[in-house]
């Protein structure tokens, strides 16, 4: 990555979903101008942070057509096969399953793995165990979305909770028609998703490797 690269990374603009907290970082310290100096750098680097936290850069998706991309940046921390979530209603057999955990230093915005429909999103509720955690798809509170492929095969993608994210925002209606790489949610504050596979499609990727949503190529079904 050039350092031209680099430098728009950094200073992507914001989510929409993080205007409150950094409007929020800059109230602070101008109030603090009548009050503190302590309290003018606190807000200014409470703002900086958050600016840097809900950053969103435009990523470049792969031309060629068939391939299942990374939903979110981070680094993969399982893989293996299980099951996607009952309220989907995709069944009980396993299929690869793809999971991502985002820290704090990752940009948390979602984005679609591959081309094709929302057919269900189901919200289940649950506790806020570090992502990373194997249990953490089970127990933790999580939004999933099942999607139809051109082809009639499904997949599923899971925005999971952690630790410190307690908020899913998910951008996106059953019915929806998505783009592979396009934009549909974010997790605030640390999280994980999970991507499961379409039956019979096996991953490229292992454990401990980064991913860049929407770039990084997790399988391919052609």
């Amino acid at each position: 990555m050039s350092l031209a690269q680099s430098i728009k990374l950094v200073v992507a603009r914001p989510h929409p979903a993080g205007m409150p907290f950094i409007i929020g970082g800059f109230a602070v310290a101008f109030v603090g101008l009548f009050i503190s100096q302590w309290v003018v750098w606190l807000g200014l680097a409470f703002a900086a942070f958050c600016l840097y936290f809900f950053r969103d850069p435009d990523r470049v998706p792969p031309a060629r057509p068939g391939l299942f991309l990374a939903p979110a940046d981070g680094r993969v921390v399982l893989v293996d096969q299980a099951a996607p979530p009952a309220e989907l209603g995709l069944g009980d057999e396993k299929r690869w399953r793809v999971a991502i955990f985002l820290s704090v230093l990752d940009v948390h915005v979602n984005r679609s793995p591959c081309e094709g429909t929302i057919t269900r999103i189901a919200y289940h509720h649950g506790t806020f165990l570090n992502a990373s955690l194997d249990k953490a798809s089970d127990l933790n509170e999580r939004n999933a979305l099942a999607m139809r492929l051109p082809d009639g095969r499904e997949i599923a993608v899971v925005q999971i909770a952690g630790l410190i994210a307690r908020r899913i925002l998910c951008d996106v209606r059953e019915g929806d028609v998505m783009e592979a790489g396009e934009r549909f949610g974010i997790i605030r504050f640390g999280s994980r998703t999970d991507l499961y596979l379409p039956v019979g499609v096996e991953p490229l990727t292992e454990v401990g490797q980064l991913m860049i949503g929407g770039e990084t190529v997790i399988a391919s079904w052609k």
